[in-house]
């Protein structure tokens, strides 16, 4: 059995490119370094004096930044290269938090993180657009499970240690999440400047796509609209969830950091494997269960107040996200052609990026008007209505399918 094990784990990670590797490696610096998003909704109202309300409408607004970045992202990397893209988005990232942790004011704080938003999530359409040109069509979806890991083990240690790090002073999160992205540009400039290695997969040679507008892409349009649906609960996780924590089960910052370890621990351990295990599955049919999988483990909140219980949760949610996000990101890579591949990707950020403005508007909203109960069972519902809508998008693809050789099946 051990050796089966280690089999499916050579498996996994067996044929991707070294510069995939490379900009894995590059996130994971910069993640290790993540404390301030994590707890941004408590330092605001808990240092900076905002209300409930107050901080899920500033996070609200890093949203707005981030649909701008999102198609700003993708847009650049279709006109320059992808990972100088990343260096000077990370680049004014890291200054930004350096400057936010010294502010005082309302509106400064406000316009602050306005613009981390705008330079900090140009990152995002960038780095899968870089993954893409170094990853062929069959190996795209491993590629961003790799990146997905390299986030989430970086995640592992940023929260639990900002979660310490907050109890003793707020300011060092600032400090920290700021030095390592000026550590992981000093490696994306590395990379930018050495050529691609022998037989690797690059935008030359990668297989094309038919060209097209997205925006003329109806079921790519349908898959967008069920993303940000999913999306909206997504962001919970950092918004009402840490509130969740904090007043039904009585948990303090570095509790709540730890339970939000869990899920990164999990990814870590998993993601790649369980990817490669429903590789042979249909992708739109493994996503909708993803999404469910996530929805009802968020949903399961209000019925305990335990840290055992608190932790069964999040190994649900964490399933679902593993099924869902790194399958979705590689059938929007495969979809795209090489000259709309950056806009394809700045799209389905936007996804994320909506869903981060409503999030926030809507549960902090509901967690204070009708409750936390109301507000998680809600996030069941929503999540039967994604699974209903990728099964249903599935159904409609296989039907729709070209057999011509040149058509790319959503």
């Amino acid at each position: 059995m051990l050796r089966a094990i280690a089999a499916s784990y050579r498996d996994a990670f067996a044929g991707l490119s070294r510069t995939v590797w490379l900009l894995s490696v590059a996130t994971l610096i910069n993640r290790a370094g993540t404390m301030v998003m994590p707890f941004l909704v408590l330092w605001l109202t808990e240092e900076r004096g905002f209300t409930t309300a107050g901080a899920g409408r500033t996070l609200a607004l890093y949203g707005i930044g981030g649909m701008v970045a999102s198609y700003l992202g993708g847009w650049l990397s279709d006109r320059f290269d992808a990972r100088t893209v990343m260096i000077w988005s990370l680049s004014f990232t890291g200054l930004g938090f350096l400057l936010l942790g010294r502010l005082e004011g309302r509106i400064p704080i406000l316009a602050t993180i306005l613009a981390l938003s705008i330079f900090g999530e140009v990152f995002r359409p960038a780095s899968s657009a870089a993954l893409v040109a170094a990853s062929g069509p069959a190996e795209r979806t491993r590629s961003f499970a790799l990146y997905r890991l390299a986030i989430n083990l970086g995640m592992t240690l940023g929260p639990a240690a900002g979660g310490f790090l907050a109890l003793y002073d707020y300011d060092w999160l600032f400090v920290v999440d700021g030095v390592t992205c000026w550590l992981a540009v000093g490696l994306l400039w590395y990379i930018s400047r050495k050529p691609f290695a022998a037989g690797e997969v690059t935008p030359e040679t990668a297989p094309v796509a038919p060209e097209r507008s997205p925006w003329q892409d109806r079921p790519f349009l349908a898959l967008l609209l069920l993303l940000f649906l999913m999306n909206v609960v997504v962001f919970q996780v950092v918004s009402t969830y840490p509130l969740s924590l904090r007043d039904l089960y009585g948990f303090a910052e570095d509790r709540i950091g730890l339970v939000l370890a869990i899920n990164t621990l999990l990814v870590v351990l998993f993601e790649m494997v369980l990817v490669n295990a429903v590789a042979g599955y249909d992708p739109l049919k493994v996503t909708g269960v993803g999404a469910f999988l996530f929805c009802f483990g968020l949903a399961l909140l209000p019925l305990g107040s335990t840290f055992a219980f608190a932790a069964f949760t999040v190994a649900i949610w964490s399933v679902g996200e593993m099924l869902a996000f790194p399958v979705v990101a590689g059938v929007v890579a495969n979809r795209a052609g090489q000259g709309s591949l950056g806009r394809y990707m700045g799209l389905f950020n936007l996804s994320f990026a909506t869903g981060y403005v409503v999030a926030p508007l809507t549960g902090t909203w509901v967690y204070q008007h009708l409750g936390a109960r109301v507000l998680w069972f809600g996030c069941g519902v929503v999540g039967l209505l994604v699974w209903a809508g990728f099964h249903g998008l599935a159904v409609f693809e296989r039907a729709s399918r070209s057999p011509s050789p040149a058509s790319t099946p959503l």
